[in-house]
């Protein structure tokens, strides 16, 4: 099982990036997919999560009206739209799905 984030980097308040995560080793189209993050000396966060279907989402207040969580089933992939970023947005960012953690993908969002 492989869950490889990309996507990440460093980005000037207000600015965007869109994550990405492909899966593969289990059957993805069957799965709820999560986005988490983490910073460190700090609990790791839910952000967003999709069920299988891609119909029902979710998202952490914090982030409601900037992040947009999407998947395609045919690609194996979820991925996350973040977009007026903030600098309290800075963290290492997962992907979950399946029981499985991808490896993370930072985040840094300062001028």
């Amino acid at each position: 099982v492989q869950l490889v984030e990309s996507g990440g980097g460093l980005v000037q308040p207000g600015g965007s990036l869109r994550l990405s995560c492909v899966v593969s080793g289990f059957t993805f189209r069957q799965y709820e997919m999560f986005w988490y993050r983490q910073d460190p000396g700090k609990d790791r966060e839910l952000v967003a999560n999709i069920d299988s279907t891609g119909r029902y989402l979710h998202y952490a207040d914090s982030v409601k009206g900037r992040f947009t969580i999407s998947r395609d089933n045919g690609k194996n992939t979820v991925e996350l739209q973040m977009n007026n970023l903030k600098p309290e947005d800075t963290a290492v960012y997962y992907c979950k799905g399946g029981g499985h953690w991808g490896q993370g993908t930072q985040v840094t969002v300062s001028s």
